[in-house]
């Protein structure tokens, strides 16, 4: 089976590579030698126009992806059918809707793009939120398997280039809300260090460095805090790193509840839900069809909403921050 032509908008975890490792990552199985024959006559495209393999890529820019056979894809990104159940899902995660995006809440436990034992994820399911004589609706950035809360998904190329280009400008104005093990000192402030990502075998984590790696600030304030044991605050990412605000919480000594591969044994009580305490609660970004700004905000998922109730927290309460 040979695929359509797709157009992919460059997400900001691929900001950087090479296109051939772009196309590597996301097409593992397609041959050099055929991808090299793809580009020489002009079949891979870069915004329209035509592209080498040694090209650095742009979170935003535009690639098109030539027919090829399915066999090639990555599990999770061929075009598949969806099932009502699906189309029922991924309707259902839908917060906010436009006639250039939609905005989803969503779950913790479910990935945002396919790879190795993701089979069903959001990448997928999206073919459901529109019908079949639209066009297939773009992913423009993404959030941690375990992390809920807002996600932009375009309803076109050239609304997920757009919106992209917020994200890559830090136009985009992102603000979570977690619990961590510890009260920060100071309550307030920003943590500005630097990390990579590692490998060690089939193990991959994000590292902060002093040198080589990509500069990632953080701006957290503390909200509340439940003794010494736990405190809810807001965290402001300035840039977009993976897992960045994870590694940012646990080198200052206060770990994400519930993210234990970063924050160990520390990170879990035995009182409150396992699962990650972290939430895109809110998202403000230029609109990318007119003037204006547009604010989208998520409500907590279940096992959040529990840990705010068994702490007396009161997760209504407005904030400025």
């Amino acid at each position: 089976m040979v695929t359509k032509v797709n157009h992919r908008a460059v997400l900001e975890a691929d900001n950087g590579i090479r296109l051939d490792r772009w196309f590597l990552r996301h097409y593992p199985n397609l041959s050099h030698g055929k991808l090299q024959k793809l580009l020489r006559t002009g079949q891979v495209r870069l915004d329209s126009k035509r592209a080498k393999s040694g090209q650095r890529l742009q979170t935003g820019q535009i690639v098109r992806v030539p027919p090829i056979h399915a066999s090639a894809v990555l599990i999770g990104e061929t075009e598949n059918s969806i099932s009502s159940s699906d189309r029922a899902f991924i309707r259902g995660l839908v917060i906010a809707e436009d006639p250039l995006f939609f905005a989803l809440n969503k779950p913790a436990g479910i990935a945002v793009q396919g790879g190795k034992g993701n089979r069903r994820n959001l990448d997928v399911l999206l073919p459901g939120l529109v019908t079949s004589h639209e066009e297939r609706p773009r992913l423009v950035h993404r959030l941690d398997k375990d992390t809920s809360g807002v996600l932009l998904v375009a309803r076109s190329a050239m609304a997920a280039e757009t919106i992209s280009k917020c994200f890559r400008h830090r136009e985009a104005k992102k603000q979570y809300w977690a619990l961590v093990a510890g009260v920060p000192n100071p309550l307030r402030g920003e943590i500005n260090l630097s990390i990579r990502k590692v490998s060690n075998g089939k193990i991959q984590r994000v590292q902060p460095v002093k040198e080589s790696g990509q500069m990632a600030l953080t701006h957290y304030q503390t909200i509340e805090t439940v003794g010494s044991l736990a405190s809810w605050v807001i965290l402001h990412p300035i840039t977009g790193r993976t897992h960045q605000l994870r590694v940012h919480m646990a080198e200052i000594g206060n770990p994400i509840l519930g993210d234990g591969k970063y924050g160990g044994k520390r990170a879990f009580l035995d009182a409150i839900s396992p699962q990650m305490n972290l939430h895109a609660k809110q998202i403000t970004i230029p609109h990318p069809g007119r003037d204006g700004i547009i604010t989208i905000q998520a409500p907590l998922p279940p096992h959040m909403i529990r840990c705010w109730n068994f702490f007396g927290l009161d997760a209504d309460t407005v904030l400025e921050t």
